[in-house]
C-alpha cells in the first residue's frame, strides 16, 4: 500500500510540475507576440507611408474613412479640408510615400502620368511618388468616392481635396477655382418637384438636371438662372415653355415631375 501511495503521489507531483511549466511557456510566449506587435506599430509610425497606403492591419487610405472618422484629429502630414463643408481628411501635398494605394487609377494628361486615390493625386518622383495637385484641364471618368457639390451660375461644380471638378462628356474635368460666388445650395427649378422613381444617386440626379438644364434652354432660348432681360410677360411665356422641356427631358429619364 505504501508503495502504491508513493507511486500516486509522484504521478501527481509529476502533472502540477507540468501544469506550471506549460503556463510559464504561454505566459512567454504571448508577452514575445505582444513585442512584436509593439515593435510593427512602432515601424508604421515612424515609416514614410502615407495615408493612403496600406500596410499595418488597420491602417485606412483617404477614400476609405468611415463617418467617425470626421471627428478625429489629424495624423502627421495630413490636413483637414474644411471648404464648402467637405469636412474630410487628406494627406498633405508634398507628401511623398514608398508603394501606391491599391486600387489606385492611372490618368495621363498629355505625356504626364498621374495616379488618382480616393480624391488623392500623386506623381512619381524617383522610387517615391508625391502628394500633388492635379493640372487644371485633366479629364478623369470618376469623381473621387467623396466629394461636395457646389452650384456657379446655376451649374454644379463638384469638390474634394481643394480640386474643383466640372462634368464634360463623359467624365469630369479638373477646372479653376470659380471666380463668381459659389452656392451650396442647387438654383430654384421654378417651382419644378422632381421625384428619382428609379432610386437615382445624388450624382445621378444632379448630372441629369442639369444635362436636361441646357437642353431645355437650347430648345427654348430661355435660361432662369441668368439675369432677366425682356418684359415680364414675355418671360412668363418662357419660362412656360422651358419648364415643359424640363418635365419632358426629365421624365424620360426616369424622374416624376409635377
Amino acid at each position: 500500500m505504501r508503495y502504491i501511495h508513493g507511486r500516486y503521489r509522484c504521478v501527481s507531483l509529476g502533472l502540477l510540475t507540468a501544469l506550471v511549466t506549460g503556463l510559464l511557456l504561454f505566459g512567454m510566449t504571448q508577452a514575445a507576440q505582444a513585442r512584436e506587435r509593439a515593435a510593427a506599430v512602432e515601424r508604421g509610425i515612424h515609416s514614410d507611408r502615407g495615408p493612403g497606403d496600406r500596410g499595418i492591419r488597420g491602417e485606412r487610405g483617404p477614400g476609405d474613412r468611415g463617418p467617425g472618422d470626421r471627428d478625429r484629429g489629424p495624423r502627421p502630414n495630413e490636413f483637414r479640408d474644411s471648404r464648402h463643408r467637405h469636412d474630410r481628411y487628406y494627406p498633405s501635398r508634398g507628401h511623398a510615400i514608398k508603394a501606391l494605394p491599391h486600387g489606385h487609377r492611372v490618368v495621363f494628361h498629355g505625356r504626364d502620368r498621374f495616379f488618382f486615390h480616393g480624391g488623392v493625386w500623386y506623381r512619381p518622383s524617383g522610387p517615391r511618388f508625391i502628394v500633388v495637385a492635379p493640372p487644371v484641364g485633366l479629364f478623369l471618368p470618376i469623381l473621387p468616392p467623396y466629394y461636395t457639390t457646389v452650384w456657379v451660375g446655376g451649374a454644379p461644380y463638384y469638390y474634394a481635396n481643394d480640386v474643383y471638378y466640372a462634368h464634360r462628356g463623359d467624365g469630369y474635368v479638373v477646372v479653376d477655382p470659380p471666380q463668381s460666388d459659389v452656392s451650396e445650395a442647387p438654383p430654384p427649378a421654378d417651382q419644378l418637384f422632381i421625384y428619382p422613381r428609379l432610386g437615382q444617386t445624388e450624382q445621378q440626379q444632379a448630372d441629369d438636371r442639369y444635362d436636361c438644364h441646357r437642353w431645355a434652354v437650347g430648345q427654348t432660348g430661355f435660361d432662369p438662372t441668368q439675369p432677366p432681360g425682356a418684359p415680364e410677360a414675355q418671360r412668363a411665356d418662357k419660362r412656360a415653355d422651358y419648364q415643359r422641356a424640363m418635365s419632358a427631358c426629365l421624365d424620360g429619364r426616369g424622374y416624376t415631375v409635377k
